[in-house]
């Protein structure tokens, strides 16, 4: 290889074969951010990602734009652009707020959801059973919004289900540290929960649903909580 070679660097006639455009930027970097390889902070500047990605600053700057809208970067006051911060000071009131939502979206489901809707919370319990044996946190993580916004639709609340979808999208960083905690290797009593609350479900028990929902919200919390607390990292970030 001579000295002028760049092996990191794509060639831009390569792009469009390599799949390469807004989009691609937009699932690359969301994935990284989402597993915390970029890490809360990390800056977002325009020309190094054109320069990685072998594009032009459009294409760039529209998956920023994508990032933004969901609050996964954040544009500082000196325009500089950054991977957003996890908020670990109000953590309480988020947690409280996700519990409600497992909680509330599950009784819903128990007394009004439809045959079809069982059906379609085991395809995404498959799923996240699938992504367990694998390992594979990224898809771990889809997968356990999937299954519970099945959950939530089966409710029959649109306003609910939109909630609990913004919840679910903000505490995906939460999870990578959840499922980091168990060095992503999830305990197998965890994904019975799932399988519990769909029998509940099924059984139209509305009392039972929402206590597997509120035990499951309580366990995930409680081992998020003690894995920041064991983070000499994150406890300097809370203490600035």
């Amino acid at each position: 290889m001579s000295k002028d070679t760049k092996p990191n660097k794509a060639d831009k006639s390569d792009a469009p074969r390599r799949g390469s455009g807004s989009s691609h930027v937009y699932n690359v970097l969301r994935n990284e951010i989402i597993d915390l390889a970029l890490a809360p902070g990390s800056p977002m500047d325009e020309l190094q990602l054109a320069d990685r990605f072998s594009l032009s600053r459009t294409p760039i700057r529209e998956a920023l734009v994508r990032l933004s809208v969901e609050g996964l970067i954040t544009t500082l006051p000196n325009r500089a652009t950054i991977v957003s911060n996890i908020d670990f000071l109000h953590l309480p009131q988020f947690f409280d707020a996700l519990t409600l939502m497992y909680r509330v979206t599950t009784r819903l489901a128990a007394g009004h959801h439809h045959p079809d809707d069982i059906a379609r919370m085991r395809t995404k319990q498959a799923a996240f059973t699938q992504a367990v044996d694998a390992r594979d946190a990224l898809a771990l993580i889809a997968t356990n919004c999937d299954f519970h916004l099945e959950i939530a639709r089966a409710g029959g609340n649109s306003y609910y289900t939109d909630l609990f979808a913004r919840l679910l999208d903000q505490n995906r960083r939460l999870l990578r540290l959840y499922y980091s905690s168990f060095n992503d290797e999830l305990p197998r009593k965890y994904v019975t929960e799932h399988d519990q609350m769909i029998e509940a479900i099924e059984a139209r028990d509305v009392d039972a649903a929402d206590r597997l929902a509120s035990a499951h919200a309580q366990q995930i919390v409680t081992q998020i909580q003690s894995y920041i607390t064991a983070d000499k990292r994150i406890n300097a970030r809370i203490s600035l």
